[in-house]
């Protein structure tokens, strides 16, 4: 029998109504992310279609940070110039984007509570590093991994698992998803790193050339807070290895 949907169940209507809105609004603001036609919605579910593809493997990278890149530029210049990274945004309809700070801060505190930081020094400098990131203009987060992405036989690549978006900078989902590959393949080649951000950085330019200005120093500060953001998920979905990129700043902790 040849699938031709995918149902995914939701712990609330309200979940599964967000969950909709997100693949419309990325339908609309981000038409580069292909997503997989949404084909019905029940009280607790929706159905998708059917994609049948890989995961996104290291060799993928640069064309995944370009096809963010145009996402993100596509995003900003259609709508989330009005928005900041401080503050919630909100849909037309009033459903908000969370504000990049709060919510990563109060994880950033639990995750020295769970052991993942050393101490309250090294937590400092992860919310240093935080308030640093949160300057410049607003992209979207959808938590780019390799999982959600899907590429097919004849090389279309589909984005899937886009329930929650929510606001960040510039580059900070491309971070996301080279640490997250390291964190399922291992090591990625820094020259690879560096062609993918060149490209993530021409790709946000094409609709602003305020947006192609992500340097490595910033995708390192990225880097070192998803390193400890990720940390409780190794050993499960398919993280079988650590950060095996060790990112430091002059002032030594990661």
């Amino acid at each position: 029998m040849t699938l031709t949907r995918f149902t995914k169940p939701y712990e609330s209507t309200e979940a599964a109504d967000a969950a909709a809105r997100h693949h419309r609004w990325l339908a609309v603001h981000a038409p580069s992310l292909r997503q997989p036609e949404l084909i019905a919605q029940g009280p607790n579910s929706l159905a998708f279609q059917w994609i049948d593809g890989r995961h996104a493997r290291p060799e993928d990278l640069v064309r995944l940070a370009a096809l963010l890149g145009d996402a993100h530029g596509a995003a900003w210049s259609t709508d989330l110039y009005r928005a900041v990274l401080d503050e919630p945004y909100a849909f037309r309809d009033g459903t908000p984007f969370p504000d990049f700070l709060s919510v990563r801060e109060a994880v950033l505190r639990r995750r020295l509570e769970q052991g993942h930081l050393p101490g309250r020094p090294a937590l400092q400098m992860m919310l240093s590093r935080l308030e640093r990131a949160a300057e410049g203009p607003a992209a979207f987060y959808k938590d780019s991994n390799p999982r959600n992405f899907l590429l097919t036989d004849d090389g279309t690549v589909f984005t899937v698992d886009t329930d929650d978006l929510g606001l960040a900078p510039f580059g900070y989902d491309l971070a996301k998803l080279i640490a997250t590959l390291i964190m399922t393949y291992g090591p990625v080649n820094p020259s690879a790193i560096d062609e993918a951000l060149a490209a993530y950085n021409r790709a946000c330019a094409s609709h602003d050339p305020l947006l192609g200005t992500t340097n490595r120093e910033r995708l390192d500060d990225f880097l070192a807070l998803h390193t400890v953001l990720t940390a409780p998920y190794l050993g499960r979905n398919g993280y079988r290895f650590g950060h095996l990129l060790l990112v430091t700043h002059p002032e030594g902790t990661p």
